[in-house]
């Protein structure tokens, strides 16, 4: 019998699945402020919402009463195609960003090059928006 070995398997992002206490308000954040496009949720029923970027990887929102305590260490990563417009973007929308060390309204970059900044979706969970090219 031969046993497996990490390296004979291959991962790809599928999803990432997030606590929501209010499904429409967090529903609108991904849509009208991240651009994100709503899919079918296989069939889960209302509590549930599904949202798609660009690279076929899925958010899924659940609506639930549980509690949980959001920190920005932990957070999701996303990268933008323009920063700069971004940022002008949330501040025309009153939404307020930060960078790593917590300067409000501003960028920092990375040791490796990379432009990032950190938002907040209405739930407190943080998003990073960056720069980085995969």
């Amino acid at each position: 019998m031969q046993t497996a070995h990490a390296q004979q398997f291959t991962f790809t992002k599928d999803h990432d699945a997030l606590l929501v206490k209010d499904l429409d308000s967090a529903a609108a954040f991904y849509s009208e402020i991240l651009g994100l496009k709503e899919i079918d949720n296989a069939g889960l029923g209302p509590k549930f919402r599904w949202f798609e970027l660009d690279n076929k990887v899925q958010i899924h929102l659940i609506e639930s009463s549980e509690e949980f305590t959001p920190h920005k260490g932990v957070h999701l990563a996303l990268n933008v195609n323009n920063l700069d417009a971004f940022m002008e973007f949330l501040k025309q929308k009153k939404i307020p960003f930060e960078n790593w060390p917590g300067e409000a309204g501003t960028t920092n970059t990375r040791p490796d090059g990379v432009r990032q900044i950190y938002l907040k979706d209405p739930d407190g969970y943080w998003i990073e928006v960056n720069t980085n090219t995969l």
